[in-house]
């Protein structure tokens, strides 16, 4: 146990495993830059043409289904690359069986779907607007070939598909606002972006020489997956809920309008969400492999990864709390100053997204997927909660604190589970920035 103790828990950047990961970050963070920079010019240049009222049903229809497509992934996406990490030679059966799973669970959520639309009040445009939404979830059954390549450190040949889909789709979007299209054009091809994903991701997969239809449904691997996933199922639905309900709520208690000035600063604030995504994506099939080696090498990895996204994501939100007139004035209509509060207070909700994606993380690797699920409830819970006492009295900027207040209750709850406590004291130590007074002390 000593010679664990005297590891080196310093990153070597000349590394042959550093390099591997860094490559692959790379490929990772060119892909959604890409996708941040013209996603966010498609998309302002969408809420300004459609305006306050048809960008708020453009949102609403994308929260109202999202509620039930969340169920169509069935919790599977973390456990495949899992599972892919550490029995490849099991690809087949682990792509197959999660291919028809995923298959079922889609068809599953659209069903779900048609049922919940006969006890609302949409307009049929609305509705017509929802169903064709409701279809992406077929089309992100392939997404599991993304999972093969990440479970492979080979994210570019996921990110040269994922780009290609996107830079298409988006010079579709812009042509509508060209040509002065209708709000439903919009979300047609808003639907059509995973269409061509897939077929990307089919095309990609041939041509490193492999066969969809080597793929095989074992029903002993499906059983498995779906034990360790159906936690994760029901968190990401959870999840969906508490990240989408507020928009829907605000739709049925205020208007159509509220829902696109809402909607305009909660675009802006998770255009920063790929960010953990990605760190994490990355580093933690590294972190994992230190626990092989070493426990206190395993901690020393997941605190620098605590900090780096605590320190990365209290930035962006002080910036953007003193910028944040600036920022609406410049980017969208003066219509839309109303957002200029909401994107003020949601902005902090990004720090305990932040630190959420690398804790999840953890408690996937260590099979904490109960725990997982309780803490995501709790915030669904005291989200739902918050936004049914505050839109009322406060409007769109009470639904922002409920956010804000509720993802980081659930993110910081696992400091009441003895097993993740450690965990907790961590991410504090992070974003109180233990690290760099205690650097700065020496």
């Amino acid at each position: 146990m000593e010679e664990f103790e005297k590891i080196d828990t310093k990153i070597n950047f000349s590394s042959a495993a550093f390099k591997k990961y860094f490559n692959n970050t790379s490929w990772l963070f060119f892909e959604k830059i890409i996708r941040v920079v013209l996603g966010a010019f498609v998309i302002i240049s969408i809420t300004n043409y459609l305006g306050p009222k048809n960008f708020g049903i453009y949102s609403y229809v994308l929260s109202f289904t999202g509620l039930f497509t969340a169920i169509a992934t069935l919790g599977l996406d973390s456990i495949l690359l899992r599972e892919l990490v550490k029995k490849p030679d099991l690809r087949n059966d682990l792509l197959g069986s999660s291919f028809i799973l995923k298959l079922v669970g889609a068809i599953f959520s659209i069903l779900l779907l048609a049922i919940a639309i006969i006890f609302t009040s949409h307009t049929s445009l609305t509705n017509l607007l929802i169903f064709i939404i409701a279809a992406t979830p077929i089309f992100q059954t392939l997404n599991i070939i993304d999972f093969f390549f990440q479970s492979k450190v080979q994210s570019k040949n996921s990110v040269i598909v994922q780009s290609t889909s996107f830079i298409i789709t988006s010079i579709i979007k812009l042509l509508l606002i060209y040509f002065e299209a209708s709000l439903i054009s919009f979300v047609i091809f808003t639907t059509f972006e995973y269409l061509f994903l897939a077929i990307g991701y089919i095309v990609m997969y041939k041509s490193k020489s492999l066969k969809i239809f080597s793929w095989r449904f074992n029903k002993n691997i499906a059983k498995t997956l779906l034990i360790d996933s159906w936690p994760l199922m029901l968190s990401g639905i959870v999840i969906t809920i508490y990240m989408k309900i507020d928009q829907v709520m605000i739709k049925q208690m205020l208007n159509d309008s509220e829902v696109g000035f809402y909607a305009s600063a909660v675009r802006l604030c998770e255009a920063w969400y790929f960010l953990p995504m990605i760190i994490t994506t990355s580093l933690f099939p590294a972190i994992i492999y230190a626990k092989k080696v070493s426990e206190n090498l395993y901690k020393n990895r997941m605190q620098k990864l605590y900090d780096l996204l605590a320190w990365s994501s209290i930035g962006i939100a002080v910036i953007t709390t003193f910028l944040a007139k600036d920022v609406i004035l410049i980017l969208y209509s003066p219509e839309f100053t109303p957002a200029v509060s909401v994107l003020i207070i949601y902005i902090w909700a990004g720090v305990a997204v932040f630190l959420g994606v690398a804790n999840s993380q953890y408690l996937i690797a260590e099979n904490f997927t109960k725990i997982s699920f309780y803490k995501t409830f709790l915030g669904m819970i005291i989200n739902v909660i918050l936004n049914l006492i505050l839109i009322p009295f406060y409007g769109i900027t009470g639904a922002a604190v409920a956010t804000l207040v509720s993802y980081s209750a659930a993110t910081f709850s696992i400091f009441f589970t003895k097993a993740t406590r450690e965990q907790s004291l961590m991410m504090f130590k992070a974003i109180l920035f233990v690290d760099i007074f205690t650097r700065l002390r020496k």
